[in-house]
């Protein structure tokens, strides 16, 4: 299914920052072995390489920064020789730009909505 007229204007590939950031998130993964579910390392490939993002994905995106923010306060979430799964997760969904980057989107979204009604 292609993507809404409304959004057209929008631009849904992520930028490269948030793709850097899923990339280390992979690799903190590799390294220690956890860290992050089956749809946390999906989501990291296809903002790694850079694929266009639906709709519903920037919301899924938004969501789960919304939930997770917690996570920040967690041990070792800074710690780069002994990451917390709660940053490795964090990475993996695009870190700190990947939040940024989908609440902009988010936003954009909502605006293309309200000028529809």
């Amino acid at each position: 299914m292609g993507l809404p007229s409304r959004y057209q204007h929008i631009d849904f590939i992520p930028p490269q920052e948030v793709a850097a950031y899923a990339a280390e998130g992979l690799r903190l993964r590799r390294k220690f072995g956890r860290g992050g579910t089956p749809v946390g390392i999906a989501r990291a490939r296809d903002l790694q390489n850079r694929r266009r993002l639906s709709p519903q994905t920037i919301l899924r995106m938004y969501s789960f920064f919304a939930r997770h923010e917690v996570d920040k306060r967690g041990k070792d979430f800074g710690n780069p020789e002994r990451p917390s799964n709660g940053l490795i997760a964090w990475l993996l969904w695009g870190g700190d730009p990947g939040k940024a980057w989908c609440e902009s989107v988010r936003e954009q979204m909502r605006l293309a909505e309200h000028r529809r009604a």
